[in-house]
């Protein structure tokens, strides 16, 4: 039991000395990597989502939304970019975490990563195919629910061929080759940068400020029941509404975490991963906020078409030219998305058969395009058959919540992380490297000359040692205690969100309990940050480091479990089901052929580490397998003799 405990919390270990190599084109700049992360997220969250939220959510209140959105994943961003500057590898969340929690955990990102990326590329595949069907009068709909009708419940009406055929020419336009697949994207999302801003320009000339403050007695009667009108004002639909609207407005942020897949490919990972995902995340929020304000503005929120806005708004008030510069930017905007969705999909797969939790083959890298082009071919396959077959609500919902998991946790990472003792096994960044004046190597400790000793613990009671430990630097002590103190705000903070979203819904009905509960969780939290606070961080130095810790990655955890529990129930149960399989997978496959598994001798392994006696701290993890062989040919030579 304890050998299998172990594996699924061993954690892998990167060499600050080998981080640069790789079989992948490192060919990416900065430039490259904001223009990936701006085209993967400006997309179908301008030309649909604002329109639908704005409709039937939030009303006016669409501009807040898209705020409390950009805020979450701000706050994911900032803590994906201390990890790419950490460890500038392809696999994003899926690496960080196999570094920081261990293997378990590290399957369950990558598995939710692969999640967020396929439904991703098929969700906005068949946007894409969507509004260019309704450019040309619905005549391929028409046609295909005619001749090749499905009347299956889960299933769209009719089987969308034109989608796969979109996923299917990219994934070998990705196949080809990365740097093809960049200037294809630059292109694009600079053309749909234009058209937005055209779009905001143009409108607050057609502004009127009364659209955000109807009367309810000027508001008409809703026949439709799928579409009500609410009850006016800048909030029609209430607080409650406003916020359902930001857990879909979520959605229209997904996508910048592309960036972070491609540590391999970008020629400055440690600084360029941080800053494109800081400017593309910023670019898109005020994209987002003045296209969904000039939308509210120029017309009723309740008279929107929730398929197409932008044009029928610009026809009501007159100026219908400007349909086909919408249109223009849509088509670039929906394309350069589907990119940047499918982007990091084989990228991701890659990084988890490389360490053997996924089937190996999928880790072959082509020898003239390197790019992992098995992994690509599949995944653009597997990703157009759900395009072709799936409604895209139901693809759109599934995707949030492995995204919201996958967010969560690399927020507890670096929770985790920031508060971790060096480690003598691991060459990654805990210390520093540097040469004296006759080349001799000298490892230099993060903390500098004024680093103190851990003082006496038996000196101070459990209390005060949990608020002022003697420790001047992290030891195992206080690492232990903040990753009590981060499980219990991983259990609380849903909690807390559960009992807000009964509020939200029973305000007249809040009993006392709620109050107390709410009350309760509120101190625990706010009990655990305290004690984190008080604990000593590591000083390891990184181009880039969350600030305001431990309070942002809190936030994070918190406004992301609340966003998941706005989720329907059904979306949980196919949730759970993609879940098992994945388990399935892991427990039969990936926890026997894991690298550390099949390259390192089980009997070592305690806790998920080797054993210090074991293992020669200057030997990177990948030479203990050869060192030890070759003392094993040694031994049995003697014995020979």
């Amino acid at each position: 039991m304890s050998r299998f405990v172990g594996r699924l919390i061993r954690k892998k270990y990167i060499d600050l000395s080998t981080v640069s190599e790789t079989k992948l084109a490192r060919c990416l700049s900065t430039f490259d990597l904001t223009a990936l992360g701006i085209g993967s997220t400006l997309g179908a969250g301008i030309y649909v989502v604002a329109g639908q939220v704005a409709k039937q959510s939030a009303g006016p209140s669409v501009v807040l939304a898209f705020f409390v959105a950009a805020v979450a994943s701000v706050l994911a961003g900032l803590c994906y970019a201390e990890f790419g500057a950490r460890v500038p590898k392809t696999g994003s969340a899926y690496v960080y975490s196999y570094v920081t929690v261990g293997e378990l955990w590290a399957f369950i990102i990558g598995w939710n990563l692969i999640l967020e990326y396929v439904i991703g590329t098929a969700s906005v595949a068949r946007a894409w195919s969507a509004y260019f069907d309704s450019i040309i009068d619905y005549k391929i709909s028409t046609y295909l629910n005619s001749t090749v009708h499905m009347d299956v419940a889960w299933l769209s009406s009719y089987p969308d061929f034109f989608a796969f055929a979109i996923t299917i020419l990219l994934s070998i336009i990705l196949a080809i080759g990365v740097k093809e697949s960049s200037t294809f994207n630059n292109i694009f999302t600079g053309v749909n940068l234009l058209v937005v801003t055209y779009v905001v320009i143009c409108g607050m000339f057609k502004a009127d400020f009364h659209n955000w403050n109807i009367p309810k007695n000027e508001i008409p009667n809703g026949t439709d029941p799928k579409y009500p009108t609410g009850d006016g004002g800048f909030f029609p639909f209430g607080f409650s509404g406003m916020m359902s609207g930001a857990a879909t407005c979520f959605y229209a942020f997904v996508g910048f975490d592309a960036i972070a897949t491609t540590g391999e490919e970008v020629r400055n990972p440690q600084k360029a991963i941080p800053i494109s995902i800081v400017i593309s995340l910023l670019a898109c929020f005020l994209a987002y906020f003045g296209v969904s304000a000039v939308l509210t503005l120029m017309v009723p929120y309740y008279i929107l078409d929730p398929n197409a806005p932008l044009p029928e708004v610009f026809k009501r008030v007159g100026w219908g030219f400007a349909k086909y510069v919408v249109s223009v930017g849509a088509v670039c905007g929906l394309s350069t998305s589907l990119l940047g969705a499918m982007f990091p999909l084989p990228r991701v797969i890659y990084a988890m058969a490389s360490d053997g939790l996924l089937f190996r083959f999928l880790a072959r890298v082509n020898e003239r395009f390197k790019t992992p082009l098995i992994a690509t071919l599949i995944s653009g396959l597997f990703a157009g058959t759900m395009a072709m077959l799936f409604d895209l609500k139901e693809l759109v919902d599934m995707m949030s919540i492995g995204t919201l998991l996958a967010y969560t946790l690399v927020a507890i990472c670096v929770l985790i992380l920031r508060y971790e003792p060096p480690d003598p096994n691991q060459k990654f960044d805990d210390v520093t490297h540097e040469e004296d004046h006759n080349g001799v190597q000298n490892i230099v400790s993060d903390y500098g000359d004024e680093y103190v000793p851990a003082a006496d613990p038996s000196c101070c009671s459990p209390l005060t040692k949990c608020f002022n430990p003697p420790e001047k630097a992290p030891t195992e002590q206080t690492a232990h205690l903040v990753k009590i103190c981060v499980v219990v705000i991983s259990l609380v903070a849903p909690s807390l969100s559960a009992v807000l979203i009964f509020a939200e819904h029973e305000v007249s009905s809040m009993t006392v309990w709620a109050i107390v509960l709410v009350t309760v969780f509120a101190l625990i939290l706010v009990f655990s940050l305290a004690i984190i606070v008080r604990q000593p961080q590591c000083k390891t130095k990184i181009p880039f480091k969350v600030p305001f810790l431990p309070f942002l990655p809190f936030i994070s955890i918190f406004v992301n479990t609340y966003l998941m529990l706005k989720l329907s129930s059904q979306t949980w149960i196919r949730f759970a089901i993609w879940m098992v399989l994945g388990m399935l997978i892991y427990f039969c496959y990936g926890i026997w052929h894991s690298n550390i598994e099949t390259e390192r001798p089980p009997s070592k392994l305690r806790n998920g580490h080797f054993n210090q006696e074991d293992v020669d701290e200057n030997t990177p993890g990948d030479a203990i397998v050869a060192s030890q062989q070759s003392k094993d040919t040694e031994r049995t030579s003697l014995i020979k003799n």
